[in-house]
């Protein structure tokens, strides 16, 4: 690392770090009598040290809603203290998540909508909670009890969040797809939960195009024997409603009611909020559980102390209703906070699109993928000539790992006096192992620091801790977003498997990572993508950060192939229009990955292809590539959302021996 890499890109002023939330946490605990704690080391130290009292002193502070009041934790904090899987949190807590995301009835504003049409919606908090309440009630006439499953298929738009509220307010289990996955990918997610309810848009928009979903529910409808109701919602409202079935509700007539008040159920801490699914590329996706305690409070806890969000403020993240951050984005509506949703294209009509939003309502915070500032940067996007982003604060970014680059894209071309945080977690557990720091920071390449609470630790395959060195992402402590279970998994057995396999007693995240001696935390890949080319681990994010540089390339994939008893990298790259890969262009790649990495870095073959496969959440998948090219069958192709693009990888004459 040279000098310049070892300098910040941004500092907080000690104003900003003063009037964060994170210090007035601290006052509060430091007023209460929990702990004597004054700057970010040790309250990082007190979290891990002593995590039962930080976990109800945070409980306190964030005004957590239950039986007993607001901000009143219960006594007993954990039980089976320190199993891993194993221990439960707040075993004596009757709470309600949508109580919490509802407790504010006034008239600020609660969300806003936007998609490519140029719409635009707002509710306002008083609205919302009457919303659910006509919705809870007309599903409790449907007969949903706590612990039914609700399925949305839809896209990001009020109503969905509406139908989460509405479902969770009565202790049922929440779950959704977005609607641009195929019939089979949803079946094989909805299939296995086996819903009461199936809540479905006649159609999205995307990309300048109308996309009907009429066609694709009768397909589910038939596959999904459990439902027993479907609510439409008609939300483009020139579409013909015609080819409806008769049995179907109008989301119109379920609103159409006196109810004017949510009767919220009371369940305990750990009781299932919704259900979240993996990528399923290598098999049926697994269903996550996931606790209605245990997600609330973590998300407080990141969106309060590490994003700084607060009440009034506006918060933005680009997702659908697949994608976790989507569940992440609506639990700011517990800070009391403005939650914008978009529909649509992040790239229609143009790369401005996104930016226009937060120029036209002031954001605050502005989530989005590394994919997507990448392309940006690719598109010589430039917000900082062309909006006002006055109000922005802090970016937020996941999905992959963000490229320095990316960093310096942002702090010359969008905003230099912005908090640029890289976070990383996942469905696994609907939040964050690594993430920003309003009091630290931000370092080309690296995330600020592990979350409060998340004894994150790198370890060696041998299950050594390891300071400054790559090996695996691993968290050595329980922590209440832990799941639930996994659904159909009555002895445990999956999802012991899923994370404790590997390390006994200890979470596993599957992400290849290294710590630095300041204590951020680098994020190099997938290790299960992860490359070992004569023995020497590989992360591919090292070999994406280089090839990402070039001009010609706008995305690259790479795999190792088994090769000769050893395994050789192979670089796959989509090319801009009208590229060709000659001998020079491969030259060029192949030297510049070289001159800025190890020679064991540089890929033995280059092939271009016209596109590469992707989840319908948007992640390129190694792993489905691989599987191609080593000529075994990817078991769950109905997770992409191309799958077409994997005959590209098909009997390569260049990966022949």
């Amino acid at each position: 690392m040279n000098f310049k890499e070892n300098m910040p890109l941004w500092s907080p002023s000690p104003a900003r770090q003063q009037a964060s939330q994170m210090m007035d946490f601290m006052a509060f605990l430091r007023e209460t009598g929990q702990a004597e704690v004054g700057d970010w080391p040790s309250l990082y130290a007190f979290s891990v040290h002593s995590p039962q009292t930080f976990w109800s002193g945070l409980w306190a502070y964030c005004g957590v809603v239950d039986t007993r009041g607001v901000g009143v934790p219960p006594a007993l904090v954990t039980e089976n203290w320190p199993q891993m899987p194993g221990t439960r949190w707040f075993p004596d807590a009757s709470i309600n998540y949508a109580e919490n995301l509802l407790k504010r009835r006034d008239d600020g504003v609660a969300i806003v909508f936007a998609d490519e049409s140029g719409a635009r919606v707002k509710l306002s908090f008083a609205e919302l909670y009457s919303a659910v309440a006509k919705l809870a009630h007309a599903l409790n006439k449907m007969g949903v009890q706590p612990g039914d499953r609700v399925a949305g298929f839809m896209p990001n738009i009020p109503e969905t969040v509406i139908g989460f509220l509405a479902t969770n307010a009565l202790g049922a289990v929440w779950s959704s797809c977005s609607p641009d996955f195929g019939v089979k990918g949803v079946v094989d997610r909805f299939g296995q939960i086996e819903p009461k309810v199936l809540l479905c848009a006649n159609a999205y928009r995307y990309n300048g195009k109308t996309h009907s979903c009429i066609g694709k529910v009768k397909e589910v409808v038939s596959h999904l024997r459990s439902l027993e109701q479907v609510i439409i919602v008609p939300h483009i409202a020139e579409e013909d409603q015609s080819d409806w079935e008769s049995a179907w509700l109008n989301w119109a007539d379920c609103m159409n009611n006196e109810a004017t008040e949510v009767e919220f159920t009371h369940l305990p801490f750990d009781h299932p909020l919704y259900i979240l699914y993996s990528s399923g590329t290598t098999g049926v996706p697994k269903c996550i559980v996931h606790g209605q305690g245990g997600s609330l409070l973590q998300h407080l806890k990141e969106l309060r102390l590490h994003t700084d969000l607060r009440k009034d403020q506006t918060l933005f993240y680009f997702t659908t209703c697949g994608w976790m951050m989507w569940n992440w984005l609506v639990s700011g509506l517990a800070v009391g906070a403005t939650i914008v949703l978009y529909d649509g294209s992040p790239f229609y009509p143009d790369g401005n699109v996104l930016w226009d939003l937060a120029e036209e309502y002031r954001f605050d915070v502005f989530g989005t993928s590394a994919k997507w500032i990448a392309a940006c940067e690719k598109a010589a996007v430039k917000p900082k000539q062309t909006h006002d982003l006055s109000s922005l604060k802090v970016i937020l970014s996941t999905g992959s790992p963000l490229l320095p680059e990316s960093f310096d894209y942002v702090y010359a071309q969008v905003k230099s006096d912005v908090q640029l945080s890289s976070i990383s977690g996942g469905t696994d557990i609907v939040s964050c192992f690594a993430l920003g720091n309003p009091l630290l920071p931000v370092y080309k390449g690296e995330l600020q620091s592990p979350g409060l609470g998340m004894k994150v630790e790198i370890r060696h395959d041998d299950g050594h801790v390891i300071h400054d060195q790559t090996g695996e992402l691993t968290c050595a402590m329980p922590f209440p977003s832990m799941p639930v279970g996994f659904w159909n998994d009555p002895d445990g057995s999956r999802y012991h498997a899923a994370y404790f396999e590997t390390h006994e007693g200890i979470w596993s995240h599957g992400d290849y990572a290294r710590m630095t001696a300041r204590g951020g935390i680098v994020i190099e890949g997938r290790s299960d993508a992860t490359l070992n080319p004569g023995g020497v681990r590989i992360g591919t994010a090292e070999i994406y950060r280089q090839v990402d540089q070039l001009d010609e390339v706008l995305e690259s994939l790479c795999v190792g192939q088994d090769w000769e008893g050893d395994v050789r990298v192979v670089l796959f790259v989509k090319l801009r229009p009208n590229t060709t890969l000659d001998d020079q262009l491969v030259q060029k790649i192949k030297q510049h990955i070289r001159d800025n990495t190890t020679p064991r870095h540089v890929p033995q073959v280059v092939i271009a292809v016209p596109d590469l496969p992707r989840t319908v959440s948007g992640k390129i998948t190694e792993l489905a590539v691989r599987d191609v090219i080593h000529g075994r069958p990817v078991k769950n192709t109905s997770a992409l959302a191309n799958a077409e693009a994997l005959d590209y990888f098909k009997n390569l004459p260049e990966l022949e021996g």
